[in-house]
This record gives C-alpha cells, structure tokens and sequence, in this order.
C-alpha cells in the first residue's frame, strides 16, 4: 500500500499558482517529517520545502515568499501551496517522508535521509 501519494499538478502560465496535495498514510503521519522535493528534465532532485511534527518548516531560497508548506488538523494530507509560478518551477514534484527530525530555520530540506517517496505530479509552467 502506497505511503504517499500526490496529487493536484498541472499547467499554468507564468505568475500563476497551484496546490499540490499528498496523501498520507496513518503509519507515516504518527512519526515522519515531511516535505516536498522537485525534479526538473536533465536536473538532479531538490528538496524545497520541509515541515517537521512540532509545526517548524524550512524552504530552500529559490521558492522562499512564494511556496508554503502545511499539513490539515490531522495530519492526513501534506499540501504545498505554490504561487507566482515561474518556467523555471517547471519539474516533476514528489512527497517525501523521514524518521523523526527537527528542521531549524534555513536548514537544508536534504539535511534527512527520506525512505518513502510518492510517485510524483507534474508540474508546468508556461512563458
């Protein structure tokens, strides 16, 4: 059964937004941090957006002011909400989960070994 599962990519045109949403199991959201990881064509993985259980997130500088990380009440969802869109957040986008952790501010997304992974949605953005 699939730990994570994302949904909600698409197409939008540049300065637009998006939401993305990420199914989480009961297992996972007992324990795990979370967060959110983008590849784009010819590109390694980045991790840009990270949210720990006491609520304490962490953005890489490239998506900092226009992304937000955050879970629902219950945990059961991760979303990461995407605004001002550019060509250049054009990539695939996956949910990523970790052991317990604590990210502090301005820590790296990959500072965790992350051992379940989604699938992955596609995002587009155009010119």
């Amino acid at each position: 059964q699939a730990q994570l599962v994302e949904f909600g990519g698409g197409s939008v045109q540049s300065g637009g937004s998006l939401k993305l949403s990420c199914a989480v199991s009961e297992y996972t959201r007992k324990s795990y941090c979370l967060a959110w990881f983008r590849q784009a064509p010819g590109k390694k993985r980045q991790g840009i957006a990270g949210i720990d259980a006491q609520g304490h997130t962490t953005y890489t500088n490239s998506v900092k002011g226009r992304f937000t990380i955050y879970q629902d009440n219950t945990k059961a969802t991760l979303y990461l909400q995407m605004n001002s869109l550019e060509p250049e957040d054009t990539a695939i986008y996956y949910c990523a989960a970790t052991p317990p952790c604590t990210y502090a501010v301005g820590s790296p997304v990959e500072a965790y070994p992350y051992d379940q992974w989604g699938r992955g949605t596609q995002v587009t953005v155009s010119s």
